[in-house]
């Protein structure tokens, strides 16, 4: 019981510790502190996603928002912004998003995932083939082949002649 309260102690403290950080710091290890906070929302985007734009406490209107992988975005009045990600930014790279309150600048790095972002694209999606798939094997790459096939029926035929048994030695064991 001890060690249960002392883990949600501890649980508890980092939580604590963790929620006490400004917002302003970037997490490249250069004590990147500003008077006034910002953030990108995700920190890893995959090429063409969208980002959320946010900075608070900046005394003046508008913070512009500058990076090599989206076009500059001016947010005004402490009010979010979006940008959307160059479709042709290199996965894997981690580009540095800054943000200027009158002269002031903070950085932070955003970080390029592998593929292309689906979840904000409202265009038409592969979706999931269905049908026979001995149908789709002699025409589509995609489609099941004989080796699928056979493994399926010897799998179906496999467990309804386990069932046979089964009910058999059931049925037999009342007799």
């Amino acid at each position: 019981m001890r060690a249960i309260r002392a883990a949600s102690a501890a649980l508890l403290g980092a939580v604590a510790l963790v929620s006490a950080a400004p917002l302003a710091l970037a997490g490249d290890g250069t004590n990147n502190i500003t008077s006034f906070g910002f953030s990108v929302t995700p920190a890893t985007i995959t090429p063409g996603g969208t980002v959320t734009l946010t900075s608070d406490g900046c005394e003046v209107p508008s913070v512009t928002v500058t990076s090599g992988v989206f076009d500059a975005v001016t947010l005004t009045e402490g009010r979010p912004g979006t940008a959307t990600v160059d479709v042709d930014a290199k996965a894997g790279a981690q580009y540095e998003i800054t943000f200027d309150c009158k002269g002031e600048r903070g950085t932070t790095p955003l970080t390029i995932a592998q593929g292309v972002d689906t979840g904000t694209h409202t265009g038409a999606r592969k979706g999931v083939k269905a049908g026979y798939g001995t149908a789709a094997a002699g025409t589509d790459t995609d489609g099941l082949g004989a080796t699928e096939v056979i493994t399926g029926v010897l799998l179906i035929a496999g467990a309804l002649g386990a069932a046979v048994v089964l009910t058999r030695r059931h049925a037999g064991g009342r007799a």
